[in-house]
């Protein structure tokens, strides 16, 4: 049995914990963090009375009756929670971003290096969707020749006011940048933004929508259309353009209903509806996967680049010209 702390207890820290709790075997909450007393507490009473609580995540992290830690905080406060993890040894599940800097991105990476294992695995929870999978299966079969082209949405129904024009990057669009990356297995060298009119829906903050447009090394052609004030549903989208084919990711299956003349099918509303299964998957693979020994999923590397990509789009978004991305260093061998 692994035996889990989970660092953060807000809304998708307490996801985990029920997901951990409830829908995964070979796994328990053993300890929750959280700042917040109250927060904590709910955190502690989905897990069980058997649940410690902790306010520093330091005193969690070196419990000895810790075996892995989830973080679940904010972004930028991962990177000291992942120094002590490494330091500790221990196994580590972190939503993303890795880190909110590609500096501390390299922190990271550089003391999991030296540390010699395998610790940290990245939230992407869509390498673990269905439809992606099929798509990346298909592709893997070589029927459909090389891929082209990319078209992606990222459609939501609306954000709050304290949704800004960077966010559609870091909060929105780093979904598309990682599972893309992994779909075409081919690093993205140049990031630009294009800017529609604007809808009515949005604010002064806020630029939407937004096209984000991508390259890799191959010249594969990526354009993701991030509207997150569509008003009409949490609509995902992907269509890979090949050589000998297009293949276009499934939607999940509605009835088609037929009144007064006309005919709906319903579009989700909420991403924890849309990739239900996909966070469940995932965590249940990375507890498999520690009884391994190995993180098969996502890696702090995986990370890195998700955050330079980000980095060259918010750029783009002020520059509104085509930007370079372009790491610090060489895949270490660690990761390969």
């Amino acid at each position: 049995m692994l035996n889990v702390g989970v660092i953060g207890c807000g809304g998708m820290g307490r996801s985990h914990i029920d997901r951990i709790t409830n829908r995964t075997t070979g796994a328990q909450v053993v300890a929750v963090a959280d700042m917040v007393d109250a927060l904590a507490q709910k955190g502690a009473a989905i897990a069980g009375e058997a649940c410690k609580i902790y306010k520093d995540e330091k005193d969690l992290i070196n419990d000895p009756n810790v075996d892995a830690v989830f973080i679940v905080t904010p972004g930028f406060a991962h990177v000291n929670a992942l120094l002590e993890a490494i330091a500790a040894g221990k196994r580590i599940f972190c939503e993303k971003p890795l880190c909110t800097t590609a500096e501390d991105c390299l922190k990271v990476i550089d003391a999991e290096v030296k540390s010699g294992k395998h610790l940290i695995q990245l939230g992407f929870m869509r390498r673990y969707d269905k439809g992606y999978n099929q798509v990346k299966d298909l592709l893997k079969s070589g029927n459909y020749g090389e891929p082209l082209m990319v078209h992606c949405t990222h459609r939501n129904p609306e954000v709050g006011t304290n949704y800004d024009t960077p966010m559609a990057v870091t909060d929105t669009a780093i979904h598309e940048i990682d599972v893309i990356h992994w779909l075409v297995g081919d690093d993205f060298v140049s990031a630009q933004v294009l800017f529609p009119r604007k809808t009515k829906y949005s604010h002064e903050k806020l630029y939407d929508p937004q096209i984000m447009l991508l390259r890799t090394k191959n010249g594969i052609c990526v354009d993701d259309e991030v509207f997150v004030n569509c008003k009409f549903g949490y609509d995902i989208n992907c269509e890979v353009v090949c050589e000998d084919g297009a293949i276009k990711m499934p939607h999940l299956s509605y009835p088609d209903i037929r009144k007064a003349a006309h005919v709906a099918t319903e579009i989700e509303n909420d991403c924890f509806v849309r990739f239900h299964d996909a966070y469940d998957d995932e965590v249940q693979a990375w507890v498999d996967d520690a009884a391994k020994g190995i993180i098969g999923g996502p890696t702090a590397w995986d990370g890195y680049l998700a955050a330079i990509t980000a980095d060259a789009l918010v750029k783009a978004q002020e520059t509104r010209q085509i930007e370079p991305i372009e790491p610090a260093m060489e895949k270490p061998e660690f990761y390969k």
